[in-house]
């Protein structure tokens, strides 16, 4: 009996050293499933002998004891969005760039970085020398009205926004590449319905500084031309529609809402 007495107290003494000899021990903790990723130590079965510090221990039931403590799951960060970078080339249709850049990468099996590039279509109005591009934008270039809070911003910053007005149309045809465009900057596209009534914005520095319209916004058409346009960002998209009205007071609904580009 004393033999066996002392045998347990050894035991139980021995068994802190050997908890111990886990994950945050040998500094492991390993991506997938890698059986080279392994310690010696407690696992979630009560049994003692080798466990792992890999990924897919989770699911194979041998981690070692202290695997969750010490392999915690990391997601990826990602910082905000920077500004739109102005359009790729002058007098146009182009398109505009942001960026975020990664905080912290992700380990442990925590969730992946999301994409840290956007673009957008876009038609910058401006030579690099500051002069007016004079080409005529026809048919009627669009694109979603979410983009319109930017430039209307940066018009107000430049000093020289004009007042801008609406129009609505009939949406009359639509090709398919509209509503299987997988982009994320091309979502908007989605929201093109035939038969619907669409509010689109002309404002600067759309609005041409002589005319006062925007091109291709069906001024001077005859009642139920079918007129043209495409959406920026995808030039796959693209349509007719028929000229309802002017709107002088905009008041877009936020789904069916675009911009003359």
């Amino acid at each position: 009996m004393p033999g066996r007495a002392a045998a347990l107290v050894l035991a139980l003494l021995a068994l802190p050293r050997r908890a111990a000899a886990g994950c945050a021990a040998l500094g492991l903790c390993c991506p997938g499933r890698d059986p080279s990723c392994l310690g010696t130590g407690w696992r979630p079965d009560g049994s003692y002998g080798p466990c792992y510090c890999d990924q897919a221990c989770e699911h194979t039931l041998d981690c070692c004891h202290d695997y969750a403590q010490a392999c915690p799951v990391i997601p990826c960060v990602v910082s905000q969005w920077s500004v739109w970078s102005g359009c790729a080339e002058p007098c146009k249709t182009t398109y505009r760039v942001r960026r975020r850049h990664v905080i912290q990468e992700p380990r442990n099996g925590g969730e992946v970085c999301p994409p840290l590039e956007e673009r957008a279509g876009c038609v910058e109005y401006w030579t690099q020398q500051g002069t007016e591009c004079k080409q005529s934008l026809i048919p009627a270039l669009i694109t979603t009205g979410g983009f319109g809070k930017a430039r209307k911003k940066r018009a107000a910053d430049d000093g020289n926004e004009r007042v801008g007005y609406c129009v609505e149309f009939q949406l009359v045809a639509i090709t398919p590449a509209c509503l299987h465009s997988h982009h994320s900057y091309t979502h908007w596209m989605q929201y093109l319905r035939e038969g619907h009534t669409v509010c689109v914005e002309c404002q600067h520095p759309a609005l041409d500084s002589k005319s006062l319209h925007c091109y291709g916004d069906g001024s001077g058409s005859k009642k139920n031309q079918l007129l043209h346009w495409q959406a920026v960002g995808n030039p796959r998209c693209r349509g007719t529609w028929k000229r309802i009205r002017q709107l002088d007071t905009c008041s877009c609904p936020s789904v069916h809402s675009f911009l003359f580009i």
